[in-house]
């Protein structure tokens, strides 16, 4: 089957992207605002997208009414955020951050979780998450519905118990974003495929 996307509805498009551009890692965001009420959201468009300097990439949907939503406004007034990584165990809490919460309340005392001060940014971390990455903003743009987001991290934190030698990662399993209703996946059902030097296949 061809189907052309001008030729279907903007909500079956976005049903179609992200059920087939899967699994997506997910950024659940700490930011903060001018009244320092911290918010806690997640959002699925994101991933990593350099290392030299370190660029991550966030993308915002707009609020119904075509108004920023908290985060994408709170990044750009401050400059600073913070994306923790969601394990299992944070599901739940993710979840019910993922609400339409009041601006002036926040996500992250309603689920019960803490705030962790950050190192190089005033914005905090989640205490509960075994790996967060504070960073600062390097640029958006609006897109569409969307506000993108890129972000240069400027400091890791990660669980001790996950860290191994030459700082590999042991045993780390976010979960990931799937399609749409509302599906997930775990990562910890793994293999690995060594690179194979191209003079090898000659």
């Amino acid at each position: 089957m061809h189907i052309d996307p001008n030729s279907t509805s903007p909500q079956d498009n976005y049903k179609l992207l992200t059920n087939l551009v899967v699994p997506r890692p997910i950024a659940w965001v700490t930011s903060q605002n001018s009244e320092g009420v911290i918010n806690l959201a997640p959002f699925s468009f994101f991933n990593a997208i350099g290392s030299d300097p370190l660029y991550l990439i966030i993308s915002i949907g707009n609020k119904d009414d075509g108004s920023m939503k908290d985060t994408a406004a709170n990044i750009i007034t401050s400059g600073e955020f913070v994306v923790n990584l969601v394990t299992e165990d944070l599901l739940s809490a993710m979840n019910i951050s993922a609400a339409n919460f009041p601006s002036d309340e926040s996500e992250l005392t309603a689920v019960g979780l803490h705030a962790a001060a950050s190192k190089r940014i005033k914005v905090p971390r989640v205490e509960e998450a075994k790996a967060s990455l504070e960073c600062v903003l390097h640029s958006q743009q609006p897109l569409g519905i969307y506000t993108l987001i890129i972000g240069q991290v400027v400091m890791f934190h990660v669980d001790d118990a996950l860290l191994g030698n030459h700082l590999h990662i042991n045993g780390f399993a976010p979960i990931g974003r799937m399609g749409s209703p509302a599906y997930y996946c775990r990562t910890s059902d793994r293999f690995e495929v060594p690179r194979i030097p191209y003079e090898n296949l000659l």
